[in-house]
C-alpha cells in the first residue's frame, strides 16, 4: 500500500470512529447500526467493516482514543519503582476527572460508555473490555497502595484491595452521577476533596475494635 493510500485509509478509519461517536452518543450503541455510521461518515457499509471485525471492535477502537491515555497514568499507580505512588494514585485520578470536564470528546465517549450502551450478545467484546480495563485498574491500584504501605505511607488496617476496589468506585461514580446532572456540583472540586478524605483515611490508624 502506497504512502497517499495509507494516510487516505486513516483519515477514512478516523472519520468513521467520529461518526461512531456522533451516533452512538445521539442513538445510544444497540440503536445504532453500522450502515448509520457508515451513512453518517459518507463511505459505504463494506469501507467500515474494511477497518472494522463489527460494532464491537467500532467501538473498543473508539474508547481506546479517548482512554488509554487515562488508563495508562493509573495503571502506572502500580510501578514498584515510584517513589510516592499515592501521589500517583491521586494525579491519575484527577487527571480523569479534568479530562471529563474539559474535554468533549472524553466526555462524550464517557457518557456513551457509562449510559448508552448495553452489554447484549452483539457487544459481549464490549463488555469483556470494560471488565478487563476495571481488573487492570483495580490490580494497578492494589499493588500501588501495597507499596505506599510498604514505604510507610499507610497505616490504615484496610486490606489494600478493599481500598483500591473502594477508591475506584467511589470516582466512577463521582463520574456517573455527574453526567447525569453537570449542574449538581463541581466534579473537579469535589473530586479532589474526596479523593484527598479517602487517602487521608487510609493514612490513618486503624481504630481498635
Amino acid at each position: 500500500m502506497s504512502r497517499r493510500t495509507k494516510k487516505d485509509a486513516q483519515i477514512t478509519r478516523e472519520r468513521i470512529l467520529d461518526m461512531a461517536e456522533v451516533e452512538f452518543h445521539r442513538r445510544g450503541v444497540s440503536r445504532t447500526s453500522l450502515l448509520d455510521i457508515a451513512r453518517a461518515a459518507g463511505v459505504t457499509r463494506g469501507a467500515v467493516y474494511w477497518h472494522f471485525q463489527d460494532k464491537a471492535d467500532l467501538f473498543n477502537a473508539m474508547m481506546n482514543r479517548v482512554t488509554l491515555p487515562l488508563e495508562h497514568e493509573i495503571n502506572r499507580s502500580g510501578d514498584p519503582t515510584l517513589d510516592d505512588p499515592l501521589a500517583q494514585i491521586r494525579s491519575s485520578f484527577l487527571a480523569a476527572l479534568r479530562s471529563t470536564v474539559t474535554d468533549p470528546q472524553a466526555r462524550r465517549v464517557f457518557e456513551i460508555a457509562l449510559h448508552k450502551v448495553e452489554y447484549v450478545d452483539e457487544l459481549q467484546a464490549v463488555r469483556d473490555r470494560r471488565l478487563n480495563g476495571l481488573r487492570g485498574r483495580v490490580l494497578q491500584i492494589e499493588r500501588g497502595l501495597r507499596r505506599a504501605g510498604k514505604v510507610g505511607a499507610l497505616s490504615s488496617g484496610v486490606p489494600a484491595r478493599a481500598a483500591a476496589i473502594g477508591l475506584h468506585s467511589l470516582i466512577d461514580g463521582l463520574i456517573q452521577n455527574w453526567m447525569l446532572d453537570p449542574e449538581s456540583f463541581d466534579l473537579r472540586r469535589v473530586g479532589q476533596q474526596t479523593i484527598d478524605a479517602y487517602l487521608r483515611g487510609l493514612r490513618e490508624p486503624a481504630t481498635p475494635t
